[in-house]
């Protein structure tokens, strides 16, 4: 072996560990250079002339492109309204519209679509009732008709015509161009094709993507090419001197900025699309650019004020009116987004402050104004300004974590900013956004009723990079408006009604100390989490086990788990470390208002650690914050729910049933429930039935998901004991703990021991009596717990994590005996819940799938 090959076998195991950093490094060089282009592009173009091409595009054009855009995004929703029954889960318009509409205004804006774009589309579609699986499929086939629909438009364009097309200087001659419009509409062939060759799904890496029927292809074909030809034709109308004949090569170049945008990640496509536009499409420059400044408002910034401002009113209508509401599709949808629609509000409205700091203000109104206004005055307010978008963008994070200190905070700082527009230069715009996104936020108020200060949200170096990023770009339209001033030192000393430069200069050196100094307070103070606790205080216990739904929320007092509590002492989150995999048991236990604060107070502790975050038995509850924190929720199994009001044992499907209990009542078995007082004077008997059951199983005792034999945690609950020999004297051959909550509407067993030798079908009559038992004392329902590997696969398609997840369970499966566990509960005909393993992606998943198997193993 060269001395090169273990050289590059570093690097690539390098790059691999550090691969989130070096993508985002990628992308912000990308953004940097796309910037340093754009500024060579513009280097003759001159803010003054800008402006007047902006004031010389015709109302009528700028109506024109107002419409276009709404029929752009009407087409949009169409994506989703067809994936949806393409993939046999068809729903209202009204659900796919908001689904699309959600997720398309915060991509578009924001960039990573299947973060952004797809997390939005998870909230509102797992509130219908679809799993991530079934949203994954929407995505993918709304991904593949957008682009089916970039080609097809280019290739008719360039296929109808057949005229010559020019485009920045290159001439395609219409020859070839007919041409390569056919063998791009031959691309879009495929699809049909694979459909009437009888190929109905696609699979590749363990997904499996339906092929929409020829019907709903040519829908999507249709809807895509009327998506394309309005948000092209949105722009075209804002370009100016391009007659119609000019469409065919200005959507070639459209299509070629859009494609280069997507491609380069950098979010909104942000100075990428409008240098490649500039480059491409001739042109006045200063009408060009007014013309991508506009569509920038009309086509990107304007659905995103409409989306952000109409969840928030929605989200504040549902708790503000409870009775009737919160009960539909679109009420649960907009609980789970009104979050984050916010969050991008008062981050927009952050951004626009800083933007307007660095540009000069308007002659005509700072006029009046000095009249009124002394020069300090508006001198303070432009800084001032400057400096409450800045901490806008940093209080944004707050929001999204529902806390009230952010909603405070950022009332005040919307007050504020509207102010500080007004006094800085009559800027009445500017002030309405800020008023528009205070009017929403205020009325979304009883949305944020998490306590606990600003530091406690998840604010990260994600955060303080998109402020770093808003502020940058700031500071480039500064450099861009002032070129023509030159540099001296004077600058930062003078003060006159129209040195907007100066204050340019010293705004964007206050945004910059600011975000300096709160990034320097994060590192030098940590991130204010929480210290875990290595003991659960009763208090926090009682409290959080009152708003538990969940039995399993018991296992906190098997005595080898780690403990985070709210800041509010009313919920509490469980785990063990094992290796470098910080694994939770099950849901965080409490009010789910509490739950994101406890997920990332983990995370951030885990990080701090350098260790892997591990999710092990979370609900279909715990997706979206699964979804939040970028990790891979991987279907683990099933768990089993009884009914108890709809127990019964009449019918052929409960003959096995019957014909148990009858076994066990002539074999002399006899059922009775144990209080928790009274356990402690048969804990021998206990004992004697647990050795025997140990001694006959391969493996030793559990404690992570399973309750041990452990005298003191036993003695914490009823005991459900099966005697031969008569209720009274007879000898225990089967027992099982019980857990249960405060609401009473839940009722489980966690340690299930019998003899080796208790008669046949002792278990099956334990259970029918529980279920029995259960219903009298006014129990809802009965967890029969987890069937794992519950539909998981091990087959030659299925995905790299689920071959390895049976692969190491499996193992666990033979020492615990759990082969059999779904066939025996499915006897008593329960309804089954999905379970989830929630892990890093890549190599991070395999390493802590091997963690999760040692510790419950163990």
């Amino acid at each position: 072996m060269t001395p090169a090959v273990p050289f590059f076998r570093r690097a690539l195991l390098w790059a691999e560990r550090h691969r989130r950093w070096l993508v985002v490094a990628a992308v912000a060089v990308v953004a940097l250079l796309a910037f340093e282009a754009l500024r060579l592009v513009l280097s003759e173009v001159h803010l003054k002339d800008v402006r007047l091409a902006l004031h010389a595009v015709p109302p009528s054009r700028i109506a024109a492109a107002l419409g276009l855009t709404v029929v752009s995004y009407l087409a949009l929703t169409g994506y989703d309204s067809v994936a949806l029954r393409a993939i046999g889960r068809p729903m209202p318009w009204r659900i796919a519209a908001e689904g699309s509409f959600t997720s398309y205004t915060l991509s578009h804006n924001l960039g990573l679509s299947l973060l952004t774009g797809g997390s939005a589309r998870y909230r509102v579609y797992s509130a219908a009732g679809l799993d991530l699986g079934d949203v994954a499929q929407v995505s993918a086939i709304a991904g593949i008709t957008f682009w089916a629909g970039v080609l097809a438009t280019a290739g008719l364009a360039m296929a109808a015509g057949g005229a010559p097309v020019d485009v920045a200087g290159w001439r395609i001659e219409g020859g070839s161009t007919r041409g390569i419009g056919i063998a791009l509409i031959a691309v879009v062939a495929i699809l049909p094709l694979l459909r009437l060759t009888g190929r109905h799904a696609i699979s590749s890496g363990g997904m499996r993507l339906p092929v929409p029927t020829l019907g709903q292809q040519a829908v999507l074909l249709a809807v895509s090419l009327v998506d394309m030809i309005a948000a092209s034709a949105a722009l075209f109308v804002l370009m100016p001197g391009l007659g119609p004949t000019a469409f065919p090569a200005f959507f070639i170049a459209y299509a070629v900025a859009i494609v280069v945008a997507l491609v380069t990640h950098v979010p909104g496509g942000l100075g990428v699309f409008e240098t490649v536009v500039l480059a491409l499409v001739p042109g006045d420059h200063p009408a060009v650019f007014a013309g991508l400044l506009l569509y920038r408002l009309i086509y990107y910034l304007l659905p995103l004020l409409a989306a952000g401002v109409g969840i928030a009113l929605r989200e504040g209508w549902r708790l503000r009116h409870p009775i009737g509401r919160g009960l539909g599709i679109a009420d649960r949808a907009g609980q789970l987004v009104a979050p984050t629609a916010v969050t991008a509000l008062v981050f927009l409205g952050g951004f626009v402050l800083l933007v307007s700091g660095a540009l000069p203000g308007v002659k005509g109104r700072l006029n009046p104004l000095d009249d009124l206004v002394p020069l300090p005055f508006i001198e303070g307010s432009h800084f001032a300004g400057s400096l409450v978008g800045t901490a806008l963008l940093l209080v944004a994070p707050a929001l999204n974590a529902r806390l009230r200190s952010g909603f405070e905070a950022a009332r005040v700082l919307l007050i504020g900013g509207a102010l500080f527009s007004l006094v800085k230069g009559f800027d009445y715009e500017e002030a309405a956004l800020q008023v528009v996104i205070l009017g929403a936020l205020q009325y979304a108020k009883p949305s944020f009723y998490r306590r606990g200060g600003l530091g406690s949200g998840p604010l990260d170096r994600r955060w303080l990079g998109a402020a770093a990023v808003a502020i940058g770009l700031s500071v480039w339209a500064g450099f861009f408006a002032y070129k023509r001033v030159p540099y001296s030192d004077d600058l930062w000393w003078e003060f006159a009604l129209h040195a907007n430069a100066p204050r340019f200069l010293r705004a964007s050196v206050g945004a910059s100390v600011l975000l300096g100094a709160v990034a320097m307070w994060h590192l030098l103070t940590g991130r204010g989490v929480t210290p875990p606790a290595q003991t659960l205080d009763p208090a926090v216990a009682t409290v959080a086990l009152a708003a538990a739904t969940r039995t399993d929320a018991n296992l906190a007092f098997t005595g080898d788990k780690s403990f985070i509590v709210s800041a509010s002492g009313d919920a509490f989150l469980m785990y063990r470390v094992q290796g470098r995999t910080w694994v939770v048991m099950g849901d965080p236990v409490g009010p789910e208002a509490a739950w994101s604060e406890l997920v990332w107070n983990v995370r951030r502790q885990c990080d701090a650690a350098g260790g892997r975050l591990c999710f092990y038995q979370a609900s279909q509850a715990m997706l979206p914050l699964i979804v939040e924190l970028g990790l891979e929720a991987i279907k683990y199994g099933e768990e089993a729910q009884v009914p108890l009001e709809r127990f019964t044992l009449a019918g052929p499907k409960a003959k096995n049933l019957r014909h148990a209990l009858r076994r066990g009542e002539e074999a002399g078995l006899a059922f009775s429930v144990v209080p928790a007082a009274q356990v402690p004077g048969i804990m021998d008997e206990l004992r004697a039935v647990s050795d025997a059951w140990l001694d006959d199983k391969a493996g030793a005792e559990k404690r992570f998901s399973l309750g041990p034999f452990d005298p003191d945690y036993l003695a914490r609950f009823d005991c459900a004991v099966v005697r031969q020999g008569g209720e009274a004297g007879g000898r225990i051959v089967a027992f099982a703990n019980l857990w249960t909550l405060p609401d009473g509407e839940e009722l489980s067993c966690d340690l299930m021991r019998h003899l080796p030798d208790a008669p046949y079908g002792t278990m099956d009559m334990m259970f029918v009596k529980l279920f029995e038992w259960g219903r009298d004392q006014g129990y809802t329902r009965f967890d029969l717990g987890m069937a794992p590997l519950s539909g998981l696969t091990g087959g030659r398609l299925a995905p790299l994590w689920a071959k390895l997840g049976r692969a190491l369970f499996e193992n666990g499966e033979r020492l615990y005996g759990f082969a059999g566990l779904r066939a025996f509960k499915a006897k008593f005909q329960p309804e089954w819940e999905p379970r989830y393993i929630a892990t890093p992606r890549r190599l991070g998943m395999a390493h802590a799938l091997i963690d999760l198997a040692r510790l419950v193993s163990a």
